[in-house]
């Protein structure tokens, strides 16, 4: 059945006028969202007083929108962890595409020597000498943020104490006898455990740490430190995770609009009917 004029008219008119409202739509959602980044406090505006001293409440607070925060997350990782750890599913060319980091910059500040920008993410450590040094081969971090989540890796990286009686010299209030060093002990400084009485359970419990050496950075940096590692992590677990959310918001507009063209062409169908 032919479309009258007068109708298809109203029809631009009609559809034109959401896809105005649409679009203005999306700017103010993209006003809120970057007004609603510049409001958030920083990493480094994070202090560890505002944090309870009950650890197992941390979180991470990170965002991987922050292109700046996953910079620097991948430069801690390169100086701390690819010793021991790889990401075998991300390479570095993905790394420098999403982070906007030049080919050149990226060869010269990340890539290992030997290294290719195409080549994936891998730690020189030989897995043998590994389960020597450690009882076991460290764990590739590629998807750990996303099996973990974020605050399982900021409350065990912030929760390393001295102990003695451990073979590094270590331990972990989050992971007890976890086989990892304290490997960014010179950046966070030395501290131990003090416990307190648990009323009724005739046990000790945690209470809160205390700083017995100062490292190379306060608090507040260490705290800035993890944060954009942990950061960094959390993208490496699904790099695409930007573009997904960016483009659910025009699939959803698209699928709207296309239900009203649709219910339009039903009524236009069926208007003889009734």
């Amino acid at each position: 059945m032919p479309i009258e004029i007068g109708r298809a008219g109203k029809t631009s008119s009609v559809l034109a006028a959401l896809l105005l409202v649409s679009s203005g739509a999306l700017a103010a959602e993209a006003a809120e969202t970057t007004n609603a980044e510049a409001a958030k406090p920083t990493a480094a505006e994070k202090t560890p007083e505002s944090e309870s001293t009950d650890w197992q409440t941390w979180t991470a607070g990170t965002s991987v929108s922050n292109t700046a925060s996953l910079q620097r997350g991948a430069r801690n990782f390169v100086a701390y962890c690819i010793g021991c750890h790889s990401l075998r599913f991300v390479r570095w060319s993905r790394i420098g595409e999403d982070l906007h980091i030049p080919v050149a910059e990226l060869q010269q500040a990340l890539i290992p020597p030997g290294d290719k920008p195409a080549d994936y993410i891998l730690t020189s450590m030989p897995a043998k000498d590994a389960e020597v040094w450690f009882g076991k081969q460290p764990p590739d971090l590629s998807l750990m943020a996303r099996e973990r989540g974020v605050n399982h890796l900021f409350q065990f990286l912030k929760t390393f104490y001295v102990d003695p009686s451990k073979p590094t010299g270590a331990n972990n209030l989050f992971l007890p006898n976890a086989a990892m060093p304290d490997v960014v002990s010179s950046l966070e400084g030395l501290k131990k455990p003090v416990y307190k009485s648990a009323p009724g359970k005739g046990e000790q419990e945690f209470d809160h740490f205390e700083q017995i050496a100062p490292g190379s950075m306060s608090a507040a940096e260490y705290d800035a430190f993890v944060r954009d590692t942990v950061n960094f992590l959390d993208y490496v677990g699904e790099p695409s995770q930007l573009q997904r959310h960016s483009m659910g918001i025009w699939v959803v507009l698209f699928l709207l609009v296309f239900t009203w063209l649709a219910w339009l062409m039903k009524q236009e169908y069926w208007k003889d009917v009734h």
